[in-house]
């Protein structure tokens, strides 16, 4: 399986479940669309409605559904890309990306806003899945 080769470092840390999901989602994808980013964009997607990530890889949702405003979207609006939450569930309570933010050992957490708080948890992601990759 093509997903399988191409499983990104974030995933290979994640559970079974999140990997699958990427793979079948990857793999459907490459069938339909041809290998290529929207194969990717559209396995990354699926895991999204599922999974968040917290630091260098992905965990199971407490509620599945759209992490983002670009994840929500469909048909042409999604192809064309835009700015996502890069796997912060941005939909989320704030007291969920709190609790998050104080995982991921997030200074200044207690005074930010819910746009903030996301924004200080995907720097925090970006972090983490560059020390893991070291």
């Amino acid at each position: 399986m093509p997903g399988e080769q191409e499983l990104p470092s974030t995933l290979e840390r994640s559970s079974a479940k999140a990997q699958r999901t990427w793979i079948k989602a990857h793999d459907a994808a490459v069938e339909e669309y041809g290998e290529g980013e929207r194969a990717h964009r559209t396995a990354f997607s699926a895991l999204k409605h599922s999974f968040e990530k917290v630091g260098d890889h992905w965990e199971a949702k407490d509620e599945k559904g759209p992490s983002d405003a670009q994840s929500a979207k469909t048909g042409k609006a999604a192809r064309r890309g835009g700015e996502t939450a890069e796997g912060v569930d941005a939909n989320a309570s704030k007291a969920h990306l709190m609790d998050l933010a104080k995982r991921l050992d997030v200074t200044g957490r207690s005074r930010m806003t819910k746009a903030e708080l996301v924004d200080a948890i995907k720097k925090a992601n970006r972090s983490e899945t560059r020390k893991s990759r070291d």
